[in-house]
């Protein structure tokens, strides 16, 4: 069956129809979703019907399994957590602020598989920022701020026992098991531009939250650039919001765009299973 990929019209995003993903895929037709993510960055499959075996081998079709630290696999599995929330939970959304995946890792990750499981009436869309022309439309004068410039990404202000996620959410009744680590105020540097390993495009990597500081850069400064490159990279013409539907498989480029997830669904359960396409 060919594949039909139907473009979204916003900023980045495609859907995917004519696969059946709980069924083994050909050279050819793996060859031809990368073909589409890499060029629509956000790839969406609806209408599958997936068990976690099947949500593992399409991962690996396209990397090694990526590593999911702080957060602990769903039982029997060593490479799916649980993006979850029950209905009467009060606790903060999980991964409500802009951010690419892993980005604070020495080697970050390709990309994202995201599978909906239970998903609310209304409520709970995924935004994305496609960062490739983020960087496109840049003015010339804040690209000269930032070119050559190094960034700092840590996932301290989120995972460490101080942070978001810490000591201080534990008793909070936060239905997804979360363990936070002081690992987790370790540091890299990654290029805050970067130029992707497989389409050779230009884009932003990462943003404040992930990234806590800018090399060689201090005080008043570093926090001006930072607010402002996250105020323009996050503009709502660089924006693909998806609408969850059950039985969605969503995939995304870390490398490309950044990500976050929107509340609106208090009093329904809402649960979607996530895998890590490593770095190849």
């Amino acid at each position: 069956m060919t594949l039909t990929i139907t473009p979204s019209g916003q900023a980045c995003g495609a859907e995917v129809r004519g696969v059946d993903l709980s069924q083994p895929l050909s050279a050819q037709q793996v060859s031809a979703i990368r073909e589409a993510w890499l060029q629509h960055l956000v790839l969406a499959f609806p209408e599958q019907q997936l068990s976690d075996d099947d949500l593992e081998r399409f991962t690996l079709y396209f990397g090694p399994f990526g590593d999911d630290p702080f957060i602990a696999p769903v039982p029997g599995r060593e490479h799916i957590i649980a993006v979850q929330r029950r209905a009467d939970e009060t606790t903060s959304i999980f991964a409500e602020q802009w951010h690419t995946d892993w980005s604070f890792q020495a080697q970050p990750p390709q990309g994202t598989c995201l599978y909906g499981i239970t998903i609310p009436p209304e409520g709970g869309d995924t935004l994305f920022a496609n960062q490739v022309s983020a960087l496109a439309q840049m003015p010339a004068a804040m690209r000269a701020k930032l070119a050559d410039k190094q960034a700092v990404h840590s996932a301290v202000l989120g995972y460490s026992p101080d942070g978001v996620f810490g000591e201080q959410d534990r008793d909070s009744g936060r239905s997804m098991d979360i363990r936070p680590s002081a690992e987790a105020a370790e540091t890299h540097l990654h290029p805050l531009i970067r130029t992707h390993p497989e389409t050779g495009q230009r884009a932003i990597y990462g943003t404040i939250g992930y990234i806590i500081g800018l090399d060689g850069v201090e005080g008043d400064e570093e926090m001006a650039l930072l607010t402002e490159l996250h105020d323009w990279q996050t503009r709502e013409q660089f924006q693909y919001r998806h609408r969850w539907q059950p039985g969605t498989l969503l995939m995304w480029d870390n490398r490309s765009v950044l990500h976050r997830a929107t509340g609106g669904y208090e009093g329904h359960d809402r649960l979607l299973h996530r895998t890590t396409i490593g770095a190849a």
